[in-house]
């Protein structure tokens, strides 16, 4: 049972601050796992057999499971309690990945990949509420959602770091086994210190149909995205789960309409500021993780940096996330409305993605590659961190686990879109180039290595370009819908009622 305090409601929890330590350590835990894999992937493959046919199942058992089962996890967050349910998802979190250091073959690591992606479905939505919670002066909550972003944001490219250390010196296996000492800290540290107020639970009964529906329309559109980078988007398969994800998903809609006690109350996403940051958030994404996978080849394919300085090579980036989320974001949230930081901050992203556009065979790091990845990080860390709180900002406590899961939803689907439709981009240039530039006999096997690496390039430079126009979108849909005011400010960006849009609606 949550613990609660028998002070008066309105003073904060002096224990805040240290649980946003265990927090975020949790956040940068599930963070990580969406990337630290990709770079042991090989090294995982040929230890243990995976064929090629199966090897994308090792990402995509685990996106499918936490895709599909966010919003159901961040229900079970209102519904048990978010403490609870927070420290259920770290011991679920940490025993999957012991299973899938210890897998001895391909059937024993796709199921603890699912394992991670079903108990990270409980984790990621309880743990941002927990901070919406916890964290309700305008003030603190802009610099716990100000380091919350940084984490959110970085955590990606500091799992590629990570992920090629642990693959290069040590072993494979331990990029599953370093999940285990980050759940037992925070598991620790919710049990000793995080406080839920008892108030804040929903005890409805589960909207049963509502999961079914949700979790079986998310997991066909991630499924659909998958099947299109492999099969093509034109084929039977493909097409068939797209019609199915969105028969699928209108049915959610329209019982959640009816239903007394629905999975997703209508009225956390209908809400302008919400349903403008869940989508800028998602079109974000999509952009950032296919840098993340074109530069990872890039990197190492193109220019030869080994799998350690591949990581190394996006530390600017987590730098710039860091002082966007905690030095830029955090200190003017409070100051001027959320869209003001929001648009400019993708704008800014898209400026770093017009220069990595122009990359090429030899294009230099500090010329061109770094001030790239700084741009970005500034620009996502000033994005992220007004958008994290503003999706959680003025919702009925009540609803604050499900609010958070379509933060996370909205990532994990963009990640998904974003890796197969850039893909898929990147691979039809390619072709269409080589087609166009090998004509006749190529004169020497380093002739034919060098047209083979401009055409990834160009590949590589299309998918790019394709993702600072979804940047520069992102901005236009963060300036259209949110209209929000400043955190503390008088209601009246006419997004509700004026309750709703009061920071004290998450005091308790």
């Amino acid at each position: 049972m949550p613990q609660t305090d028998a002070r008066p409601a309105t003073l904060p929890d002096p224990r805040r601050w240290k649980a946003l330590i265990f927090i975020g350590l949790a956040q940068l835990m599930v963070v990580l796992d969406a990337t630290i894999v990709n770079i042991a992937l090989p090294s995982a493959q040929h230890d243990l057999g995976i064929s090629d046919g199966n090897r994308q199942w090792v990402i995509t058992a685990y996106a499918l499971a936490f895709g599909g089962l966010l919003l159901f996890g961040g229900r079970i967050a209102d519904l048990w309690g978010r403490k609870r349910t927070f420290i259920v998802g770290l011991t679920g979190f940490a025993l999957a990945s012991a299973l899938g250091g210890a897998a001895a073959d391909t059937a024993m690591l796709l199921g603890a990949r699912a394992l991670q992606g079903v108990f990270g479905a409980l984790l990621a939505p309880a743990a941002l509420s927990l901070l919406a919670v916890t964290f309700t002066e305008a003030r603190e909550r802009a610099k716990a959602f100000g380091i919350y972003g940084a984490i959110a944001g970085g955590g990606g490219a500091i799992g590629l770091i990570l992920g090629g250390l642990l693959t290069e010196y040590m072993n494979w296996r331990w990029t599953f086994f370093v999940n285990i000492p980050f759940a037992i800290v925070a598991a620790a540290g919710a049990v000793l210190v995080i406080r839920e107020p008892a108030e804040g639970r929903n005890r409805n009964k589960l909207d049963v149909p509502g999961v079914l529906l949700v979790t079986a329309g998310l997991v066909s559109l991630v499924y659909a995205f998958t099947r299109a980078e492999s099969d093509g988007w034109s084929a039977g398969s493909t097409v068939g789960l797209f019609v199915a994800a969105a028969v699928l998903l209108t049915a959610f809609v329209l019982v959640e309409r009816r239903v007394k006690a629905p999975l997703l109350p209508l009225r956390v996403v209908l809400d302008r500021n919400r349903g403008g940051v869940y989508l800028s958030l998602g079109m974000a994404v999509i952009g950032m993780f296919g840098l993340f996978l074109f530069l990872t080849y890039y990197l190492q394919i193109v220019l030869g940096y080994s799998p350690v300085l591949t990581g190394v090579a996006f530390l600017p980036m987590v730098a710039g996330m860091i002082t966007g989320s905690t030095q830029i974001g955090a200190r003017l949230m409070t100051r001027i409305p959320a869209r003001y930081l929001m648009a400019p901050g993708f704008l800014v992203a898209s400026v770093g993605m017009f220069l990595l556009a122009h990359i090429g065979l030899d294009t230099s790091y500090p010329a061109v590659i770094l001030p790239g990845l700084v741009l970005m990080g500034l620009g996502m860390g000033t994005a992220f961190m007004p958008a994290m709180s503003l999706a959680t900002h003025g919702v009925q406590p009540r609803d604050a686990g499900v609010a958070s899961a379509m933060v996370n939803t909205s990532q994990q689907v963009g990640g998904a879109i974003g890796t197969a439709l850039l893909n898929t981009i990147a691979a039809s240039a390619t072709t269409t180039w080589l087609a166009s530039h090998a004509s006749g006999a190529v004169a020497s096997p380093e002739a034919a290595k060098v047209l083979q690496f401009q055409g990834m390039v160009h590949g590589f430079s299309t998918a790019i370009w394709v993702s600072f126009g979804i940047l520069v979108a992102a901005a236009a849909v963060a300036f259209t819908f949110v209209n929000a005011g400043r955190p503390g400010a008088a209601a009246g960006s006419g997004a509700g009622s004026a309750q709703e849009n009061e920071v004290p609606v998450l005091v308790h």
